[in-house]
């Protein structure tokens, strides 16, 4: 994983703040995370109908038991997030904000949530990243020993200011790849 330039940062950015300038919240792991997920996914099937091809929740919200911050991730997969015309204006006018769009990263578009703290993730079938997340959501939820070193890394990091949040994800991306390594490696393994 790569270190984003400010530069970057500040091209990909659509609407909102861009610096943030600030320490990170972490909180404990919330049981209400889940249902919140479950009713942005009901909203957005409502929306997008037969568009959304999968709708899953991802980050740390998803790891029962690991500190995050308090942000419901959801990557939803449509056929081709380069074809904006096909979800961006339904979505929009129910209330959910671009914030992000990185045509350099495999189309990635980040939307922020009508009345819910959530980024919902938009990637295109096919992308190597929705096998990237599930691998990673899956292997933290499954091995205490990666979810602890997660949540220490995570815990150090927080207490910096950080100009972007994305430099606090940027910062957790050597201890992410590690994770992941061993992720993909069991998954080699048990396929086998």
């Amino acid at each position: 994983m790569v270190k984003l330039s400010d530069e970057y940062i500040q091209k990909v950015i659509v609407n909102g703040n861009v610096e943030h300038n600030q320490t990170i919240q972490l909180n404990p792991y919330d049981e209400k995370w889940p249902a919140l997920f479950e009713r942005e996914k009901e909203r957005i099937l409502k929306i997008l109908k037969d568009k959304a091809l999968m709708i899953e929740h991802i980050g740390s919200t998803s790891v029962p038991g690991l500190m995050a911050k308090p942000i419901i991730d959801i990557l939803l997969v449509v056929e081709d997030a380069g074809k904006e015309e096909d979800y961006m204006d339904d979505l929009c006018r129910h209330g959910y904000i671009l914030r992000v769009r990185e045509p350099d990263f495999e189309n990635h578009h980040m939307f922020k949530g009508p009345d819910t703290d959530i980024h919902l993730h938009v990637f295109s079938k096919g992308s190597k990243e929705i096998e990237k997340y599930l691998l990673f959501r899956n292997y933290l939820r499954y091995h205490a020993d990666a979810r602890k070193l997660y949540e220490n890394t995570k815990k150090e990091l927080a207490k910096k200011t950080w100009k972007y949040v994305q430099n606090y994800a940027d910062a957790k991306s050597e201890v992410v790849q590690k994770i992941l390594s061993d992720a993909i490696q069991e998954n080699k393994t048990n396929q086998e």
